[in-house]
């Protein structure tokens, strides 16, 4: 049985999650102040925090790349620069889709095309889910029993995320 994880942790892992996906052009700055509010909402706090929560939708894109990386450090996470390991900062990006999918917020072939057009088959972590993502472009062209293929495909996707999802913490 897995430990329980609190709200407080996961609104972390939320925001470090989104700060990965920010990193890579996935989201947008302003989701990042929503996430600062969902924090503060559960009980989330520091005093980074409660400044990008504070930003309004046109602060967002000024203020939030000097906030966020204070914001994670306070709240003992981890933030890849822009500048600095691009591999890592991928691979980070990669993980937080892959948590998407299992939370729901994606589905199998929208994780697939998403990592196959941020990273194409560039990004070793990243390789397999691209392929599904080409199994799923194959399979609309094969004659048969399409929606078993589908099914299968799917399932390959879902398990591939639960791998690459491992633990919270980078």
């Amino acid at each position: 049985m897995q430990p329980q994880i609190s709200r407080n942790e996961s609104a972390a892992d939320d925001l470090q999650d989104l700060a990965a996906l920010w990193s890579v052009g996935e989201v947008g700055a302003y989701e990042i102040v929503e996430a600062a509010c969902a924090a503060l909402v559960v009980g989330l706090d520091s005093p980074t925090l409660r400044i990008l929560a504070g930003c309004t939708r046109a602060e967002a894109d000024y203020e939030m790349p000097d906030l966020l990386p204070a914001v994670l450090d306070e709240l003992d996470r981890v933030f890849y620069p822009q500048d600095v390991d691009v591999e890592a900062r991928q691979d980070a990006a990669v993980r937080a889709l892959a948590r998407q999918l299992l939370t729901g917020k994606l589905t199998p072939r929208e994780l697939a095309l998403r990592i196959h057009q941020r990273f194409s088959h560039q990004l070793p972590l990243a390789v397999r889910l691209a392929e599904l993502d080409d199994a799923y472009d194959s399979a609309a062209y094969e004659t048969g029993d399409e929606a078993r293929t589908l099914a299968e495909i799917d399932a390959n996707v879902i398990a591939e995320a639960q791998r690459l999802a491992g633990p919270r913490r980078d």
